[in-house]
């Protein structure tokens, strides 16, 4: 674009164009190819009516006024209005697969799998930060993106494996929250099942708009007593930290531990948590809400994930260390009801009905989520705008489905975080892509360095999921 057009769509901008966030400013545009300023091109479509602040303006002050009037800056209120969305995307790393994967790991395989782990919640935050700062940048989601470059086929096609992904993700959240009210209060799975998928509706009435931020603060508490359900038994009973600094040495024991490795990584780098996040930093401003310039979010972001993974990642890693310490080498501690059991006897009754409540939180919230998520894949791919009750109807079958007729509900779980990892590199290679697109990001594109790590970080979980696809058809599993 030239000088002169810029200058005849916002008369004066020119003494601001070297401002940060300046890049969205000059080429963001609507869905009819018309010009919008900075901050209604980081809102993404449907926006543009609206006339925004420059960028780097937190008060009503508008580009033709006099650049060298004092402009108040309020870096820690827009810090605090940043933060909320990675801890949304979080609670998809805390859910109930992660309970049956992670327990059924320390249970059988003790501190073994440690690193694994570890370095998946690594991974995560480089990839969680990655959706975010898409999301950012463009104002698009993902979905919103493939869907606007693939063929008709293409999506379809895409839209596909998603919707499977979607399904496998819920399949974990029902079933344990269904196991959670069971142990709780003696429901059967099959109604506990339809409990969980009820609750977690009502919860999605206050998604999107101006109550948003009451969904992300009902989600926020729940992840807190998430945390509280799944630590208490290590404050109880303490583990060995040199046997837990042991599991750090990268190592395997079998064929089955490469599958539980794949079933971890799966749990803990979640597919339709990439999908999301990118939808996440843009739901969480109402339509008409001031928006800090694109450098305050993205610097906002790094710390919401960091801070958001990071308790995801001591979530996680309690719950193995507290079956490697506590359940290693008991029988039946492979299920979630018998580890809940095993810890009612070494722990007390009193632990493991905080473990069952802790179980129960992750569920709805987990679940809540994903169906969130579940209706951005929807609609960004087919440009469908489904309601949320349908897109709820269409992952909750299944799982109820399961919850009739399995006779080791814990089992499917494990089952189906060996699907999510397979669905992880459809959503990760896209992502590695677009974030390198000058087109799309400018001058906000990742640098050669971390396009490096984000493609090692892609062909190590190809790679691992090669592994289990051989061991799974060889019968090896």
């Amino acid at each position: 674009m030239s000088e002169s057009e810029y200058q005849g769509t916002n008369a004066g901008a020119t003494a601001h164009k070297a401002m940060p966030g300046s890049y969205q400013s000059v080429r963001g545009r609507t869905h009819g190819g018309g010009l919008r300023t900075g901050a209604s091109a980081a809102r993404g479509t449907g926006h543009a009516a609206h006339p925004q602040p420059a960028p780097n303006q937190t008060n009503s002050q508008t580009l033709d006024q006099p650049h060298n009037q004092p402009q108040p800056h309020h870096h820690g209120h827009a810090l605090a209005s940043i933060l909320g969305p990675a801890f949304v995307a979080a609670v998809a790393y805390v859910d109930p697969g992660n309970v049956a994967a992670n327990i059924t790991s320390g249970a059988r395989y003790g501190y073994l799998l440690v690193w694994v782990l570890v370095l998946a919640n690594l991974m995560s935050v480089l990839i969680q930060y990655q959706s975010a700062k898409l999301g950012i940048v463009t104002g698009k989601s993902l979905p919103q993106i493939l869907g606007e470059r693939m063929s008709d086929a293409g999506r379809y096609m895409f839209f596909m494996q998603a919707e499977v992904i979607a399904i496998a993700t819920d399949l974990a959240e029902v079933i344990g929250g269904a196991i959670a009210l069971r142990l709780l209060f003696g429901l059967p799975l099959f109604w506990g099942g339809c409990v969980i998928g009820v609750v977690s509706t009502v919860l999605l009435w206050f998604q999107g708009g101006r109550t948003h931020r009451v969904f992300e603060k009902i989600v926020i508490a729940m992840l807190l007593v998430i945390t509280f359900g799944f630590i208490t038994g290590l404050f109880v009973d303490p583990p060995n930290g040199g046997d837990v600094l042991s599991g750090l040495i990268p190592r395997f024991r079998g064929a089955d531990s490469v599958l539980m490795a794949s079933s971890i990584l799966g749990a803990t780098v979640m597919p339709h948590a990439i999908y999301l996040h990118s939808t996440l930093v843009n739901d969480h401003y109402a339509p008409d809400e001031e928006k800090p310039d694109t450098r305050q979010l993205l610097r906002g972001s790094r710390i919401d994930v960091v801070w958001a993974l990071a308790l995801a990642g001591t979530v996680n890693l309690a719950l193995l260390v507290l079956a490697a310490n506590s359940l290693y080498g008991m029988k039946g501690t492979d299920t979630i009801e018998g580890a809940q059991h095993a810890i009612e006897m070494a722990l007390g009754p009193a632990v493991g009905t905080i473990f069952s409540i802790g179980l129960l939180a992750s569920s709805l919230s987990s679940t809540s989520v994903g169906t969130y998520a579940g209706s951005e894949i929807m609609r960004g791919l087919l440009h469908i705008h489904a309601p949320m009750w349908a897109c709820r109807i269409v992952t909750l079958v299944p799982a109820l489905v399961v919850l009739w007729f399995s006779a080791n509900p814990t089992y499917t779980l494990v089952i189906g975080q060996v699907v999510l990892s397979i669905g992880i590199p459809f959503a990760i290679i896209p992502l590695i892509r677009y974030t390198r697109d000058r087109g799309l990001m400018g001058e906000y594109r990742d640098g050669l360095f971390k396009h490096v790590v984000f493609l090692l970080v892609a062909v190590l979980i190809i790679a691992l999921n090669v592994v289990l696809v051989y061991l799974t058809m060889t019968g090896q599993n």
